[in-house]
């Protein structure tokens, strides 16, 4: 099968500087502002970039969810709630090495963050 990669997202944001000062605080993703003045990120392994974008609402936890991966679920968290951001699930464990966590940023959009252990 031919390569089909999630690498691109636009995030729904009220605030396209707040919503970059929160993420880059939070995960430490780089932004920058592009040519036509949107407001663009690149995750801290450069493999998804993308968008925040004023013309549609946050999905919150209604509809897909995507995850990021971090080296440590517990400290994400704590840098996510720092930035402003709100837990809603908990650090979880599933199976022996994946534990998982959800947070809602302060845009309304909800991800989630994992850390597995056996990679």
């Amino acid at each position: 099968m031919a390569r089909a990669e999630v690498r691109y997202l636009q995030l729904p944001s009220v605030d396209e500087g707040a919503s970059a000062r929160f993420y880059e605080r939070a995960l430490g993703w780089t932004t920058r502002t592009r040519g036509d003045g949107s407001t663009a990120f690149d995750d801290t392994a450069a493999g998804v970039s993308g968008e925040w974008v004023r013309k549609r609402m946050p999905a919150g936890d209604t509809g897909v969810l995507v995850y990021v991966m971090v080296d440590d679920v517990d400290a994400a968290l704590a840098k996510i709630v720092e930035a402003g951001g709100d837990v809603l699930v908990p650090p979880t464990r599933e199976g022996e090495t994946l534990v998982y966590a959800t947070f809602r940023d302060p845009s309304g959009n909800v991800l989630g963050v994992f850390a597995d252990a056996g990679q």
